[in-house]
């Protein structure tokens, strides 16, 4: 049995682990590595290892980051099953067209200007037609209970409450009659945040492999993070000035709707007008209240009581383009929460463009934002910027809420890896870069948690 680390090792994007058993390869999520254009291209695009041979994909979120290479393994000619919870397998055919369609979109513009430039014309990974692909393969399963992904392979889902349908994935692995067992955290969410169950800690696993996005820090609590983003929009609403938001369609706009309908139901928010922008989020949250079975008890109770959730009167969802160009065009205050996360593609990157140089708006930054993204430079506070090629100059508000986070902070994840303490024989950190990972390999050391190992990408180990 054969452990290997091709994605999201020393980094957090791109989610991708090679099982070996009994003749048998599982990946172990096939996520998109998201960083430079050109590095991105060829990163996704060559698989280290031959596409023919995988026999099953398990799947532990829809997240891009996790999934979104997926129309690039099929398109490659893989066809066998990809395992997912209910609200996984969903929200992953939403997502996965959606990456689809922009990344057709945004090859169309970027070889616009290269025409002009006489720059080499650039291709999609895949486009919406290869995304489709997907949808077949995908087979939904409940949490907690077991199936068999391969032979001497039995896997299980535990809910990691992350985003909607967000897994860990538990392996209980035999070869020539030596057993052991695998814990795979997929992306660990945190206690107490609206909508969503906690997450489920581990109890016995041989080898843990586990998230460290934000191992060097506790995060602030919900409560103070509710805090400050009201804070936050109530000093730009203030001044006139426009609040526009970088969101993951999934899990993180829906529980800005919800913090924001807190606010308005509490007397604490003006009536503004708040609009999500994102046909992928607006679809997102149809399938949000198609799972309730994903649900705590606090959210199952507002829609008992009739609190709209996920909608209320100052809620518009748009999906329309020109809708959208149309809030650019606007100088009333505002509140614009749209997609992508990193401010990489889709309709926030043209909010932004038009927002970043008003000193009156703000851009809040919701999310962890991955280097060389343009959610990355603004969050760095860097002066100046380029968006589709032209510099921009930085003169809007930037907040940063961390406390939204849905990963767990460095307190949770050393509670998680605990569960394991008296089984564990190896802990592997992945999912996070030196500054999360390397101060949280100490401190699980502190708390005799060892060995722990920080694996480099396209390294093995013996189960």
């Amino acid at each position: 049995m054969k452990l290997s680390f091709h994605g999201a090792a020393q980094t957090v994007t791109g989610s991708m682990h090679l099982v070996e058993i009994n003749g048998s390869r599982l990946l172990l999520d096939c996520g998109m590595y998201q960083g430079r254009r050109k590095e991105c291209y060829e990163r996704n695009h060559n698989f280290p290892f031959d596409v023919s041979t995988i026999d099953a994909v398990i799947l532990s979120h829809a997240h891009i980051d996790h999934s979104g290479n997926l129309p690039n393994l099929v398109k490659q000619g893989y066809n066998g099953p990809i395992y997912a919870t209910r609200a996984t397998a969903h929200l992953a055919d939403l997502m996965l067209r959606d990456s689809g369609h922009i990344q057709e979109k945004q090859a169309d513009s970027i070889n616009f200007h290269n025409k002009k430039r006489k720059a080499e014309k650039v291709l999609p990974l895949y486009d919406e037609e290869d995304a489709k692909k997907v949808k077949p393969l995908l087979h939904e399963l409940d949490y907690d209970k077991p199936f068999e992904a391969a032979p001497g392979a039995m896997a299980t889902f535990h809910d990691a409450g992350h985003i909607l349908g967000s897994a860990s994935i538990a392996l209980n692995l035999e070869e020539k009659k030596h057993k052991t067992s695998l814990w795979f955290s997929g992306d660990i969410g945190r206690r107490d945040l609206p909508i969503l169950r906690d997450p489920v800690l581990p109890k016995q696993a041989d080898f843990l492999l586990m998230e460290s996005t934000y191992g060097d820090k506790p995060h602030r609590s919900p409560e103070e993070a509710y805090v400050e983003m009201r804070d936050v929009i109530l000093r730009t609403l203030d001044r006139k000035g426009k609040v526009i938001i970088p969101s993951f369609a999934v899990g993180r706009t829906q529980e800005l709707v919800y913090n924001l309908s807190q606010m308005y139901a509490a007397g604490e928010l003006p009536a503004v007008p708040i609009y999500v922008d994102s046909p992928l989020a607006v679809n997102a949250s149809i399938i949000f209240r198609q799972h309730n079975e994903c649900y705590d008890d606090e959210m199952k109770e507002l829609l008992r009581s009739g609190h709209p959730a996920l909608d209320f009167k100052l809620l518009t969802y748009i999906t329309d383009v020109e809708e959208s160009k149309e809030l650019n065009e606007r100088k009333d205050p505002m509140i614009i929460i749209s997609a992508a996360g990193m401010a990489e593609t889709g309709r926030i990157v043209y909010h932004i463009r038009w927002a970043i140089e008003n000193k009156r708006n703000t851009i809040m930054i919701v999310s962890w934002q991955a280097p060389e993204t343009l959610g990355r430079r603004i969050a760095d506070r860097e002066n100046k910027v380029k968006i589709f090629g032209e510099e921009y100059k930085l003169k809007a508000e930037v907040a940063t809420i961390n406390g939204l986070s849905s990963h767990a902070g460095q307190d949770l994840l050393i509670e998680y890896a605990k569960g394991v303490k008296q089984s564990a024989k190896s802990i592997f950190l992945v999912h996070g870069e030196e500054r999360g990972a390397l101060p949280l390999m100490e401190k699980l050391k502190e708390n005799r948690l060892t060995p722990v190992f920080y694996p480099a990408m396209h390294t093995s180990v013996e189960l």
